[in-house]
């Protein structure tokens, strides 16, 4: 555990167990208070790659089915439990495997966790792995998962389970949208859900410039939140809510909008 030293250094002096010994011998106070009044350090046990393996660990699989695949791909991340029953317990991931029917990519998907796994142990911010994994875009092109949301790559799709599980575990946490953002985008949705139904009530065609989809058919996203099915990509957020309104395009989702 550092300790950061705002003083000059004058002197210092280390305390061994002879020291503690002569200490208590020459004292008239009980050694039990003795001890007490010593300085103490906490014995936090920290991540790293000498940790051996426990019997057990305890963790969570995710399935991916990708259009890029044939056959669904689980993904098991273990993790370990490091001071446990005292204030520093925490979990750290400690090991991934990926199991699937699919043995076209088995090399790589080998290589990949055995890859992850050394990470995990060597200790230390794993966080990074996210974004050099969501960094990845294959050459013949992505696709959307459920809810719309778009993947760049398979590669992509599983480091956004990583980031979930990270954030399940508490060593990711999620930026807070704040509240005047988030009534933004209600307001959006509902003069979005307005501008609909108006069109509906006085014989709009979809032919029409600016005519909306009707919310009645909409896709359910994870989290709750519903778009058309038509609605576009959204480059700020890679979420298909994307929509015309007064002839601007603007994210249901997060609130973007091409007019400002």
């Amino acid at each position: 555990m550092a300790v950061k030293i705002d003083k000059k250094i004058t002197g210092y002096a280390v305390v061994t167990p002879e020291d503690k010994e002569k200490a208590v011998a020459g004292a008239s106070v009980p050694r039990e208070q003795v001890e007490a009044e010593l300085p103490k350090t906490a014995d936090v046990i920290h991540m790293h790659e000498r940790i051996e393996r426990p019997e057990v660990l305890i963790g969570s699989t995710y399935k991916i089915k990708s259009p890029l695949v044939e056959h669904a791909m689980y993904v098991t991340i273990n993790d370990i439990v490091l001071n446990a029953g005292n204030e520093h317990e925490h979990r750290r991931p400690f090991e991934i495997f990926i199991n699937s029917k699919s043995m076209e990519h088995f090399q790589w998907i080998v290589a990949l966790t055995r890859i992850m796994s050394a990470v995990f142990r060597k200790g230390g911010d794993v966080t990074f792995l996210v974004e050099e994994m969501k960094a990845v875009f294959d050459p013949k092109g992505g696709y959307f998962k459920a809810g719309g949301v778009y993947m760049p790559s398979l590669v992509a799709e599983l480091g956004s389970i990583v980031e979930d599980h990270l954030k399940s575990i508490g060593m990711l946490h999620d930026p807070e949208m704040s509240a005047a953002q988030k009534a933004l985008i209600a307001e959006k949705r509902r003069a979005y859900e307005q501008q609909s139904k108006k069109n509906s009530d006085v014989d709009a065609t979809p032919e029409d410039p600016g005519y909306p989809e009707p919310v009645g058919d909409i896709e359910v996203t994870g989290d709750g939140a519903s778009f058309p099915p038509s609605a576009s990509m959204c480059h700020k957020c890679s979420t298909k809510a994307l929509v015309l309104m007064d002839g601007c395009a603007t994210c249901l989702n997060c609130g973007y909008s091409k007019c400002g």
